[in-house]
């Protein structure tokens, strides 16, 4: 039985903490035995809003051993893995502190808050042999794998052109603060980078425009081209100044050499050119879900975490900080190579 300790029980602490329960209840040989975090007896009570709904708006932890520090949790318990779904700017220095004592860790996105933290996690997962997994979630959400699928399978020829888009509402506290979060291109907009390369490979240069809105929170609105020899067109575009009744969207519309798949957030549209269109078969899994059976399944059976490499999530940190110089010269672009 795999032994997990969880820190952080905001939002997505939350969601961590739903999906551990219920791979449990689907008989997944793990158990969470504890949660840390210094503010545990006041979040314990109280909501935590985000993009998606937890499972539960209150709950329960009267089973589980409930920590505020993490040296206390380290000390009063016998874990294998951790999993870290603490402010970005603490992600490098708990990740590294944890492999270096032998644990494996799971950690939420961005991977850190700068490159260099990020190669530095990279590093200190192989050379200590733990597992390092980043919680980029779309490369496990059924909709983007099946356009992966799509685009390994070249049954639709070759990509021509690709348009990603994301938007909510702004988060609040230190997600809106520049220097600990890096605004919503790193903690946003870093999804669809991250998918980007993930699918495409890293690009020569990256062009990007932003705006800020909401005082001290970086750009708050996005739009970044990436750049392919292959001539193949690729926008990625993010906002979260979208109040009022909007919500959350996440979707995509790539094209093919011989058809399209658009993706509205809900369901995948697929729409050759010489046939019919048809609406794709996808898991009822979340990539919150699939993301963590990936990486237990990697310690448990001592399997590299290779679609998800730290290696290739610090490089999206490496665009994402491209990105950034770009929109600070008023779109130019930023080479990479």
């Amino acid at each position: 039985m795999l032994k997990v300790g969880l820190v952080g029980f905001g939002f997505m602490g939350r969601m961590n903490f739903d999906h551990y329960v219920k791979l449990n209840e689907d008989g997944y040989p793990i158990t969470l035995k504890a949660v840390c975090d210094p503010r545990i007896e006041e979040l314990k009570g109280q909501k935590a809003s985000g993009n998606m709904s937890t499972a539960r708006e209150v709950y329960n932890l009267s089973a589980y051993h409930l920590y505020r520090d993490l040296e206390d949790m380290l000390a009063g318990e016998e874990l294998d893995a951790v999993s870290l779904a603490v402010p970005t700017y603490l992600h490098a220095e708990m990740a590294c502190s944890l492999m270096e004592r032998g644990y494996h860790v799971f950690c939420e996105k961005p991977m850190a808050r700068h490159s260099a933290e990020a190669v530095k996690m990279a590093e200190t997962a192989a050379r200590t042999g733990k597992k390092l997994m980043v919680g980029h979630c779309l490369r496990f959400w059924p909709a983007y794998e099946y356009l992966k699928e799509t685009i390994d399978s070249g049954k639709f020829g070759q990509v021509t052109a690709g348009y990603f888009y994301r938007g909510s509402g702004a988060p609040k506290g230190w997600l809106v603060n520049e220097e600990l979060s890096g605004g919503c291109m790193m903690d946003m907009h870093v999804h669809d980078t991250d998918m980007i390369q993930y699918l495409f490979g890293k690009p020569e240069k990256v062009s990007a425009l932003g705006r800020n809105v909401l005082p001290g929170s970086g750009y708050d609105i996005v739009s970044s081209h990436y750049y392919y020899k292959d001539g193949k067109v690729i926008n990625a575009q993010a906002d979260w100044t979208l109040e009022g009744d909007f919500g959350f969207y996440m979707g995509y519309r790539v094209n093919f050499e011989r058809g399209n798949l658009v993706f509205d957030g809900s369901q995948v549209k697929v729409n050759p050119n010489s046939q019919p269109g048809f609406t794709a078969y996808l898991s009822p899994h979340t990539g919150y879900y699939r993301e963590l059976v990936y990486f237990l399944d990697a310690v448990l059976q001592d399997k590299p975490v290779s679609v998800c490499t730290p290696e290739s999530t610090a490089q999206s940190i490496e665009i994402i900080e491209a990105e950034m110089e770009s929109a600070r010269h008023d779109g130019a672009w930023v080479t990479l190579f």
